[in-house]
C-alpha cells in the first residue's frame, strides 16, 4: 500500500452538532495524520466551484446551499492508502444505507446532510486538496 493524501471535509451539518473531535479522532485512531486543516465558510459560488463536476446533477443547486450554509472544517489526511480508508470511515452516502460505526451511520441526518466528504480517486484527491490549501500548508507528518 502507497501512502496517499486525501481531502476530508466536515460539512456544515456536523460542524453545527459539535462532532469535529469524535470525526477526527476517527481518523487518527484509524492510522490517518491530519496534515492541514482550515474552518471556513464557502461562499455559494465558492461551493459551485467545488462541485463543478456535479453541475448537471438535480441536487447541485441544493448541495452549494447546504454546504455554503455554515462553516465546514476542510482537512488533509495522509496515510497508507487514505483515499479508500477514509472513504470506508465515512461510511455509504446514504447514512440509512452506511455500516453500522460508520462516521454517516453515527452523524448523518440524510444523503443531503451527510455529515463528511472525502474525495474519491487520486487524481481528484490532488484537485481537492489544491482547491483549499497551497502546497506550503501541508506539513508531512510521515517520517
Amino acid at each position: 500500500m502507497a501512502v496517499q493524501r486525501t481531502l476530508s471535509i466536515i460539512k456544515p451539518d456536523a460542524v453545527a452538532k459539535n462532532v469535529v473531535g469524535d470525526i477526527i479522532r476517527r481518523f487518527e485512531e484509524n492510522g490517518l495524520s491530519v496534515i492541514a486543516v482550515r474552518l471556513q465558510q464557502l461562499s455559494a459560488a465558492e461551493a459551485g466551484r467545488f462541485y463543478a463536476v456535479h453541475a448537471e446533477r438535480p441536487f447541485y443547486g441544493d448541495l452549494c446551499s447546504f454546504m455554503s450554509s455554515g462553516p465546514a472544517l476542510a482537512m488533509v489526511l495522509e496515510g497508507q492508502n487514505a483515499i479508500a480508508l477514509n472513504r470506508q470511515l465515512m461510511g455509504a452516502t446514504n447514512p440509512k444505507e452506511a455500516e453500522a460505526g460508520t462516521i454517516r451511520a453515527d452523524h448523518a441526518d440524510s444523503i443531503d446532510a451527510n455529515a463528511v466528504h472525502g474525495s474519491d480517486s487520486a487524481e481528484n484527491a490532488a484537485n481537492e486538496i489544491a482547491f483549499f490549501f497551497a502546497d506550503l500548508e501541508l506539513n508531512s507528518r510521515i517520517a
